[in-house]
C-alpha cells in the first residue's frame, strides 16, 4: 500500500494579518516587532509612567484606535465599549498637534480587551491556487502550516479542495490553536482516521521563565493507517522564524522536538517530523533533529528536484520545509517530490493561474514522499 505524506506552508487559507502581506519587508518586520512589544507591555500587571507613554506611542504610531473597514490599520486595540473599563481614550483630531492618546488603565486587570493584528481577505485566486496545490499533490496525509483555525481548515477542505479546485475532500481534519497570537496554526488533512492529538503548547521554556517554549506548537497526530497495526505519529512543526531572529530559541525548540520524537518512537516505529523548521541544512536546529536518526526525505538518493523549498528554491539556503522520517519509514520511501508551481518567483514554472505574488498559493513549495506501508 503506497501512502503519500506531505507538508505545505499555506500562509493562511482565507484571511491573513495585513502586516504579513506588506511588500515592504522591513516595514513588515517593524510592525511585527512593535506588535510583540505592545502585547508584552499590555500583559504587565502594573503600567508605570514610562510604560504608559510607550503604549500610547505605539497605539498612536499604528493608529490602533482607527475603525475603517476600507483601510484598517495593521494593529487594532479591541477594548470594552460603553461604560466598561478601557485601556485608553483619544482626544483631538488625528494628525493634528492637539491629538493625544491617553492611557486610562493602570495595569492588565484594569481593562478588558486585547491587541490584534488586523486581518484582510486573501485574493480569491490565491485561495484557489492554494487548493490547486493541495489537489495536485493529492497526499493521503497533509500537514498544513499557517492555518487560521480548524473550522477554516474544514471550510477550505470542503469549499476549495472539494469544490472549486475539483479534488476530493478529506474525511478527517484536525487543528488545535497554538501559541501564536497572529493565528497561524498547524493542522492536518487526512484520508485515514486521526485517533488522538497531543499538543505541546504548555511545554515550558528551559530558561525557567515560565514562558511556553513553542512559538506555535508541536502537535502529535496519531493516525491509524491499518487497524490493529502500528499507527503513524505525525509531529507538526513551525519553529521560531528568523524575523527578529532568536537562534537559541529555535535550537531549544528543535531539541524539544527531538525528545518528543524519541518518546513517540517508543509507541510506534512509524514517526514523521514535518513542517516549516525555519532553518537550512547544517544549522544547529536541523542537526539536533538528524542526530536522533531521523532522515530528511530530500536527502534520499531518488530525489532529483530543486534543493530549496522556499522562494526561488534554487539553493539549500532556501530549504526550510522538511519531512523527516524514522528509520523504519525511511526504508519504505519510494518517491520524493516537490510541488513548486504554486510559487511566483524567478526560475519557477508556475501554474498558468499563478500570475503574480498576490495570487500565488504561497512562497513555499509542498514537499511530499510516497511510502510503501
Amino acid at each position: 500500500m503506497t501512502i503519500r505524506i506531505a507538508t505545505f506552508n499555506t500562509e493562511n487559507l482565507f484571511r491573513r494579518p495585513k502586516a504579513l502581506v506588506l511588500p515592504d519587508v522591513e516595514r513588515r518586520r517593524r510592525i511585527l516587532a512593535d506588535f510583540a512589544e505592545l502585547v508584552s507591555l499590555l500583559d504587565l500587571t502594573t503600567y508605570q509612567r514610562d510604560e504608559k507613554l510607550r503604549i500610547a506611542e505605539l497605539i498612536a504610531k499604528h493608529e490602533a484606535y482607527r475603525t475603517d473597514p476600507e483601510d484598517p490599520p495593521p494593529i487594532f486595540i479591541n477594548q470594552t465599549r460603553g461604560g466598561g473599563a478601557r485601556l485608553f481614550q483619544t482626544s483631538g483630531r488625528p494628525g493634528s498637534a492637539d491629538f493625544e492618546v491617553r492611557i486610562l488603565a493602570n495595569g492588565r486587570k484594569n481593562w478588558a480587551g486585547w491587541a490584534e493584528l488586523v486581518r484582510e481577505d486573501l485574493d480569491g485566486d490565491a485561495v484557489r491556487n492554494t487548493g490547486k496545490v493541495v489537489v495536485e499533490v493529492d497526499a493521503a496525509i497533509l500537514l498544513a502550516v499557517e492555518v487560521e483555525d480548524r473550522l477554516t481548515l474544514q471550510r477550505f477542505n470542503e469549499q476549495i479542495v472539494g469544490g472549486s479546485a475539483g479534488g476530493k475532500p478529506y474525511p478527517y481534519s484536525m487543528l488545535i490553536d497554538g501559541n501564536d497570537i497572529r493565528g497561524i496554526d498547524i493542522g492536518v488533512l487526512s484520508r485515514y482516521p486521526i485517533r488522538s492529538v497531543r499538543p505541546h503548547i504548555f511545554d515550558p521554556h528551559p530558561d525557567g521563565s515560565g514562558n511556553p517554549l513553542f512559538s506555535r506548537d508541536c502537535p502529535e497526530f496519531e493516525i491509524e493507517i491499518d487497524a490493529g497495526k502500528n499507527p503513524l505519529w505525525l509531529l507538526g512543526n513551525h519553529l521560531k522564524s528568523k524575523s527578529n531572529d532568536n537562534p537559541k530559541l529555535r535550537e531549544a525548540q528543535a531539541e524539544r522536538v527531538a525528545a518528543i520524537y524519541e518518546a513517540a518512537l517508543e509507541r510506534s516505529p512509524h514517526v514523521v517530523v514535518a513542517g516549516d523548521l525555519n532553518d537550512s541544512p547544517g544549522s544547529k536546529p536541523i542537526d539536533a533533529l538528524l542526530a536522533t536518526g531521523l532522515q530528511d526525505v530530500m536527502s534520499h538518493p531518488g530525489y532529483k528536484g530543486l534543493p530549496g523549498t522556499f522562494g526561488e528554491c534554487d539553493s539549500p539556503r532556501q530549504k526550510i520545509d522538511y519531512l523527516m522520517l524514522s528509520p523504519q519509514l525511511w526504508s519504505k520511501v519510494q518517491h520524493v517530490g516537490l510541488e513548486t508551481r504554486g510559487i511566483r518567483a524567478d526560475g519557477i514554472k508556475s501554474f498558468n493561474s499563478v500570475t503574480s505574488k498576490t495570487n500565488a498559493a504561497s512562497d513555499h513549495a509542498a514537499l511530499y514522499a510516497d511510502l510503501d506501508l
